[in-house]
């Protein structure tokens, strides 16, 4: 009895304040998050348009900060402690000179593709050679109402499947679906750090 009212208030928390859950989600790990909320919308745990408003802003919001971040404070570690990655002032500059020739395509790329894992250095880059911000905020602000879209659809199209699953499956399935995302992003990740780029 004492555990059940122990953890009620605990489900009633969580219940009222899920959208703002998913913002903070969003904020930190906004694609697992926004595949995650279209599955638990398939069954019913979500409303659409606030969950859509809450994914999307806590990453447009995440994108944002990046790039203060890099604005403000990147530039000078990158000179000092540079030298530990092979960035060199004169690295740096050729690398500055390619950003700034295709910017608008580096950006829409990285968040449509979620930077295949390189994202954060990417908007943190964007910060630092000072991309213009309304730039910078139209490209992301577009952008990541895509990509929250797709990201949804994709879960609840795992929620279509999982629904049609037999009981006994259905774990088999969603450990089956976390492997198969791991493993992609990791070989996506490898490959492109062989590509000469």
């Amino acid at each position: 009895m004492d555990s059940i009212a122990f953890i009620n208030p605990i489900i009633t928390f969580l219940d009222s304040s899920k959208y703002f859950l998913l913002f903070i989600g969003s904020f930190f790990e906004g694609p697992i998050i926004m595949i995650s909320s279209g599955f638990l919308w398939h069954l019913g745990v979500f409303d659409f348009v606030p969950m859509y408003i809450a994914l999307f802003g806590g990453n447009f919001v995440a994108d944002i900060i990046w790039y203060i971040i890099g604005y403000v404070g990147a530039r000078p570690l990158v000179v000092k402690f540079g030298k530990f990655l092979k960035i060199t002032p004169e690295v740096l500059e050729k690398i500055e000179r390619k950003f700034a020739v295709y910017q608008s395509r580096v950006l829409i790329f990285t968040k449509l593709t979620l930077g295949f894992g390189f994202a954060v250095g990417i908007l943190l880059f964007a910060g630092m050679i000072k991309v213009p911000f309304k730039k910078y905020g139209l490209i992301n602000f577009i952008c990541g109402l895509i990509l929250t879209i797709v990201l949804i659809f994709i879960g609840y199209l795992f929620g279509n499947i999982y629904i049609i699953i037999p009981p006994i499956f259905k774990v088999i399935f969603l450990v089956g679906v976390v492997i198969f995302i791991i493993l992609g992003i990791k070989k996506i990740k490898k490959y492109l750090a062989s590509e000469k780029i």
